[in-house]
């Protein structure tokens, strides 16, 4: 069964692309749940339309995505946090946490394209984290958890 993805999905594809998938999962899952419609010969026709108007906005995205990628390639990230002894800290660094201290260095990215290696982290020092920027762009940074 042929797809028109609305939203970016997990190890499927990104927004606007056509994707085969299962008779299940399109019928059940991304259909119902607003990522994905059929794709019919009109919804194909409709669809090649609208790629074509968004085709010279897409290089100004890319662009820009390039840029915030080599501007959080260059930044450093610190997360302070609360810390017990032998350097636990309490409760663990997540997406959120990464998310509003990039906003508070200058680089606004929503936390769910964030990817934290070897998540949770409940201990202070130095993680790599992935950011997915554009389905073409992905940066990886490293931030570093402090105690206060």
């Amino acid at each position: 069964m042929e797809v028109i993805l609305k939203k970016n999905v997990d190890n499927l594809g990104y927004a606007n692309e056509l994707v085969n998938v299962k008779n299940g999962y399109g019928r059940n899952f991304l259909i119902p749940q607003g990522y994905a419609i059929l794709a019919t010969a009109s919804a194909k026709k409709a669809h090649a339309e609208t790629m074509k108007q968004k085709s010279h906005k897409e290089s100004k995205v890319l662009a820009e995505a390039k840029a915030i990628g080599k501007a959080l390639e260059a930044t450093s990230v610190k997360i302070v946090t609360k810390v017990g002894e032998k350097g636990k800290i309490f409760g663990s660094v997540n997406t959120l946490q990464l998310s509003e201290a990039l906003k508070a260095e200058g680089v606004e990215i929503d936390r769910k394209s964030l990817k934290i290696k070897n998540e949770p982290i409940r201990e202070i020092g130095s993680f790599e984290a992935t950011a997915n920027l554009h389905k073409d762009v992905q940066a990886n940074f490293t931030f570093e958890v402090v105690g206060e």
